[in-house]
């Protein structure tokens, strides 16, 4: 049996997570009867989020213990004004690449018409659909013709940026877009700005990269228990079972559950590309605004591949940034765990998977498109 399937076996074994199951409702007990009423615990990944959805855990938790979404999918947090920027730079005459969950990306001002690459593909513009940022590196060096790459990402993607660039494989014609963010300053912003989360299962493949250490200070400084955890359904039901039980024993801790990939101190050989190629600055997420040291920005030694620079573009700063969703769309709300997908008057109205209206309707990743293409827990009570 080869690795992957020998995971899925035990990962998915129903078994083994109808004892978890047990163990989390034992768990609940013992905290109900000293006058716990609500758990909310924060999905930080839009993995998690699919994971839980998917296999239905909401489903198996007991009243009062609830699952909500975080700021965990870098499509949905990318600003408005990137992708209004790849839009204008596309239908200039530039090769703009992304990757295909930003594709259908809609931006808040319509650029001669267009609100996405998607829209500029159709109008003409010549819009290239990468998997890898090294796929986009060949292919512009192979056409030579100006080029843009809109670069979005969390501490996952950001090394293949880093060591390509480092590496002096960017071919001059190719500029960047460079979106990139780091999750652990968004959740301690969600955390202090929007409160009463209980516990937070962090991501397991951006720890892969941070190292789990990153998360120390959200029960050390919070008080709150965090669980790195894998994605598999019984990965997340460890993860709830561990918080409950220190909730239970109140002694918070960070507990790594996802050690088959996960360390404390993550991966050097990617964290000295990022720390090479990128300084970390104040940086804004889309329907939140400016969380303090949570962006990539290209090194003044690699400006030249930097689009904002090269181009004498102006990002928004601090003062100037406006909410940049379309009025009703409360992603905003969704992506910090203050609302469900379904308490937006929009959703599956005017925001739908085949017509995005917000950009969590988007991304595989994104709360609302899961909840749209596979049902959160109010629709299977409704159905029952």
């Amino acid at each position: 049996m080869d690795l992957r399937r020998l995971t899925k076996t035990i990962f998915r074994d129903s078994l083994l997570a109808s004892q978890l199951a047990k163990l989390i409702n034992d768990y609940w007990r013992l905290l109900r009867s000293n006058g716990v009423e609500e758990v909310k615990i924060m999905n930080f990944c839009g993995t998690h989020e699919y994971t839980s959805t998917h296999y239905g855990i909401r489903n198996i938790l007991p009243q009062g213990v609830s699952l909500v979404a975080g700021p965990g999918c870098p499509v949905c947090i990318t600003p408005s004004y990137y992708v209004e920027t790849a839009v204008e730079l596309a239908l200039e005459g530039f090769t703009a690449y992304t990757y295909g969950d930003a594709y259908r990306l809609p931006a808040v001002r319509e650029v001669k018409g267009c609100r996405s690459l998607s829209d500029a593909r159709m109008a003409g513009a010549d819009v290239r659909v990468v998997y890898s940022f090294l796929d986009a590196v060949r292919d512009a060096a192979s056409h030579g013709k100006p080029a843009v790459f809109l670069a979005v990402g969390f501490e996952t993607t950001c090394p293949a940026y880093a060591s390509a660039i480092a590496s002096e494989m960017v071919p001059s014609n190719l500029t960047l877009i460079s979106a990139g963010r780091l999750t652990p300053p968004a959740a301690r912003y969600a955390v202090e700005r929007v409160g009463t989360v209980s516990g937070v299962i962090a991501p397991g493949h951006v720890s892969t990269i941070t190292g789990a250490g990153v998360w120390r200070f959200l029960p050390e400084e919070y008080g709150i228990p965090t669980v790195v955890t894998g994605f598999e359904p019984v990965d997340v039901l460890i993860a709830v079972a561990t918080i409950l039980k220190q909730l239970a024993e109140n002694k918070p801790g960070l507990v790594v559950e996802y050690s088959r990939t996960v360390t404390m101190d993550g991966n050097q050989r990617a964290k000295k590309f990022l720390s090479q190629v990128f300084d970390v600055v104040d940086s804004a997420w889309r329907g939140i605004g400016f969380i303090e040291k949570s962006g990539y920005s290209l090194r003044k030694q690699f400006e030249q591949y930097d689009v904002v620079k090269t181009f004498g573009l102006r990002e928004p700063g601090k003062d100037d940034w406006k909410n940049d969703l379309m009025p009703g769309c409360i992603c905003g709300q969704v992506i910090l765990g203050a609302a469900k997908p379904t308490d937006c008057p929009l959703f599956m109205k005017r925001c739908t998977p085949g017509t995005p209206y917000g950009p969590c309707m988007v991304s595989a990743e994104g709360a609302c498109s899961i909840w749209a293409r596979l049902g959160g827990r109010e629709r299977l009570v409704e159905v029952v």
